[in-house]
């Protein structure tokens, strides 16, 4: 492990007002961190050396190189984060660095705690790393963003109604009419750009109202899911009979990780823009610290994509563990195109 000393709040450890710090505590903590074999520097603000008890010795050390003293003027505390943050070091120090909060991430997970008991150091553990907040949205983002550069159509909608089968079949009949309607109107414009004869034109218009009825993904937090799904059957009666309908539509509901409990979203489309399977399975490469966390919710993970890239199916989500991510929240992925069937 990679430690970097804060010499001043080691060796001022207990001091009381009209006393020294203690360059022996110093020792003290580099024969311990020797005797765990870690790596170590020792940074010292450039005012120590006017109230350590062996200013002589100290001296001594800096001048050779053995403690590095920040130049008056200059934030020791900010320095030592610095650095221990370039270097993924941990902190020997008391100190909670409180001013500096905003700027570094967990500064509890950086530091190591430590006592003494008859001048002899006793190091603490420091603390897990905080998981970092709405990560597994963060992820989700990343992912649909991805797809949508690989030009697969994406639902970005987060909005979040009050979830209720009422209200799923209320938003449903409203949104439908509105879709149909922009839906439509795309369709004959497609049509006509390809079909300039106003009677085909009439005919595949027909063709596409009696061939595509409405799907609806159901986006919802997980613990909603159950109620949800349970309810489906009845959301879709409803909206048929309400907007007279030929066909009910096919209520598909879906884990969303946007989705906040107690509120969902919808996604409408027709038949014909389903996918059967997602274009892409997907490789979550993680930070140690979040890896298993990301694990358990890979179903939750592939679900929300599935539902916002209209695929019946979802994503193959397998998530790894590396090393070289070694901050809270670090992640990286990789899209892995379907293969396809040979006939």
């Amino acid at each position: 492990m990679k430690v970097v000393i804060d010499a001043s709040n080691v060796a001022s450890f207990g001091k009381k007002k009209g006393s020294k710090a203690k360059l022996d505590y110093l020792s003290s903590a580099i024969k311990a961190l020797e005797k765990r074999n870690d790596d170590f520097v020792i940074i010292a603000d450039a005012s120590l050396r006017h109230s350590i008890d062996n200013k002589e010795e100290y001296i001594s050390l800096v001048e050779n190189g053995y403690i590095e003293e920040v130049e008056a003027g200059n934030n020791a505390d900010h320095f030592i984060l610095i650095l221990a943050e370039d270097e993924h070091a941990k902190i020997l120090s008391n100190d909670y660095f409180r001013e500096f909060a905003d700027e570094f991430h967990d500064i509890n997970n950086m530091r190591i705690p430590f006592s003494f008991e008859n001048d002899e150091i006793i190091l603490g553990e420091h603390k897990k790393p905080k998981r970092v907040r709405n990560i597994l949205q963060k992820i989700c983002d990343e992912i649909l963003s991805n797809f949508e550069k690989s030009r697969v159509d994406v639902y970005w909608g987060k909005k979040g109604i009050e979830f209720s089968p009422l209200n799923i079949a209320k938003e449903s009949i409203i949104r439908m009419d509105r879709f149909d309607q922009t839906k439509m109107e795309n369709k004959i414009e497609g049509v006509i750009s390809k079909i300039p004869m106003f009677g085909k034109v009439m005919d595949m218009i027909e063709s596409v109202e009696a061939s595509a009825p409405h799907i609806i993904f159901v986006l919802v937090h997980p613990k909603d899911y159950k109620e949800a799904v349970k309810n489906a059957g009845n959301i879709s009666v409803t909206i048929k009979d309400r907007l007279h309908l030929d066909k009910n539509p096919l209520i598909i509901v879906r884990n969303d990780l946007f989705m906040k409990s107690g509120v969902f979203e919808l996604n409408i489309i027709y038949s014909d823009e389903i996918l059967d399977d997602s274009p892409f399975n997907i490789e979550i490469i993680i930070n140690p610290h979040d890896a298993s966390f990301i694990k358990r919710n890979s179903r939750s993970v592939a679900s929300t994509i599935a539902g916002r890239i209209n695929s019946k199916k979802f994503p193959i989500v397998s998530v790894k563990s590396n090393l070289t991510l070694e901050n809270p929240g670090d992640f990286d992925l990789h899209l892995d195109p379907q293969k396809k069937n040979q006939d």
